[in-house]
C-alpha cells in the first residue's frame, strides 16, 4: 500500500540538490488573518515542539505604523526594561525522520509596503531553500462553538489540489498579507497551500483553543508531524464549557446557538455552508427588538476591525467552512 502524499513527500520528491536541505515554509500573522490569535499560536505551538532555531528576522520602520502595530514594553530577567517592536521572525526546524525542513515564520501583518515585504520574505525563503509554502489562517465566522471546526485546505495549484485533495476557493474581495503571500509564492513556483480554521464570531476574544486544535491537526495530517496535543485537546474542551455556560446565561445567546446549529446540521456537511448561517442570521435579526444584541453576541463585518479574514463567513470556500481564500481560503493560495 503506497504512503499517502503529504506536502513533504511532494516537496522531497521535487527538491534539487542544494547545500541547504529543502524546507516548507510555513506561516503565520497576527492581525486581521489571525481571528482568536488561532493560526499565529498554532504556529508558536509548532515552534516549541519541533525546537525551532531562531533566525534572523524582518523588522523594517517602513514597513509599520507604530500607532496601529503598538511596540510593546516588558522586563527582563534582570528587570530592565526592554522594548518590543513589531516584526517578522523566522525559525528553522528540522523533523526527526523527515527529508523536509520547516521553515517557520510568524510576525505581525505589516501596515506599509506589502509587496516590498513579501519580495523580502520570500528572498529569505530562496535563501534557506524553501520548497513549498503552507498559510496558517483564522477568521471570524457565523458557526456555533458546540459543533466541530473544520479546518479547510485550498491551493490555486491544481497539481497540488489534486494531490492533496485540497479545494479551489473562487473568493473575491478584500484579503490580508497571506493572500499576496500566496500569490507571490505561486508566481514563484512554490506549491503553495492555505489552512484556515473558524472561530464563532460571538466568542472571538482570544484565545481560542479549539480553532488552534483543528489547524494543528490538519498541519499533522499535511506535512506530516507528529505534536503532542493532549494539554491543547484539553483547553478546547474547557473553552467549550466555559462557552457554554455562558451561552446557557443569556436566553438570546442560547437561541442564536440553537440556530447556528441547526442551519449548520441541515447541510448534512461538516459545517454549514456561509450561505445556510448567513440565511438563519439575518432571520435572527429580523426578530430582534432591541438594538443591543445578547450578552455575548455583537454583530460583525469581516474586516481589519474585527480580525476576520476575508469575507467569506466560513473557512472554506467563500461560503463554506472547508476552504478558505482567505476564508474560502481567506486567504491561501485562493485568496486574492
Amino acid at each position: 500500500m503506497n504512503d499517502p502524499v503529504t506536502l513533504t513527500s511532494l516537496v522531497a520528491a521535487s527538491a534539487l540538490e542544494a547545500p541547504a536541505r529543502p524546507a516548507i515554509m510555513v506561516v503565520a500573522f497576527e492581525g486581521w488573518n489571525d481571528a482568536g490569535d488561532a493560526a499565529s499560536q498554532a504556529l508558536k505551538t509548532i515552534k516549541s515542539a519541533t525546537g525551532a532555531v531562531k533566525l534572523e528576522g524582518i523588522g523594517d520602520d517602513d514597513y509599520y505604523d507604530y500607532q496601529f502595530s503598538r511596540p510593546q514594553v516588558s522586563r527582563n530577567a534582570s528587570g530592565k526594561r526592554v522594548i518590543k517592536w513589531p516584526t517578522t521572525r523566522f525559525y528553522r526546524a528540522t523533523v526527526p525522520g523527515s527529508p523536509v525542513d520547516l521553515l517557520l515564520v510568524r510576525g505581525v501583518e505589516p501596515t506599509y509596503r506589502w509587496k516590498a515585504f513579501i519580495t523580502e520574505v520570500l528572498t529569505r525563503a530562496e535563501e534557506e531553500n524553501v520548497q513549498g509554502v503552507m498559510a496558517l489562517g483564522s477568521l471570524l465566522a457565523d458557526v456555533p462553538h458546540t459543533r466541530p471546526i473544520q479546518a479547510s485546505v485550498s491551493s490555486d495549484d491544481p497539481a497540488v489540489r489534486e494531490a492533496l485533495g485540497a479545494h479551489a476557493a473562487g473568493y473575491e474581495g478584500p484579503t490580508g498579507i497571506l493572500g499576496v503571500l500566496a500569490q507571490f509564492s505561486e508566481a514563484a513556483g512554490l506549491p503553495t497551500l492555505s489552512v484556515w480554521s473558524a472561530v464563532p464570531h460571538y466568542v472571538a476574544q482570544p484565545p481560542s483553543p479549539k480553532a488552534q486544535l483543528a489547524l494543528l491537526r490538519r498541519v499533522e495530517e499535511l506535512l506530516p508531524l507528529q505534536l503532542d496535543l493532549r494539554e491543547l485537546t484539553e483547553d478546547a474542551q474547557a473553552w467549550e464549557r466555559g462557552v457554554n455556560a455562558l451561552a446557557t446565561g443569556d436566553a438570546e445567546v442560547a437561541a442564536y446557538v440553537q440556530q447556528l446549529e441547526e442551519a449548520q446540521d441541515a447541510t448534512e456537511l461538516p459545517e454549514a455552508t456561509g450561505e445556510a448561517i448567513a440565511k438563519e442570521f439575518e432571520r435572527y435579526l429580523k426578530r430582534r427588538h432591541h438594538p443591543g444584541g445578547p450578552g455575548m453576541h455583537r454583530e460583525h463585518d469581516p474586516g481589519p476591525d474585527t480580525g476576520a479574514p476575508e469575507a467569506p463567513r466560513s473557512p472554506d470556500t467563500p461560503d463554506t467552512p472547508e476552504s478558505p481564500d482567505d476564508p474560502a481560503s481567506p486567504e491561501g493560495p485562493n485568496s486574492p
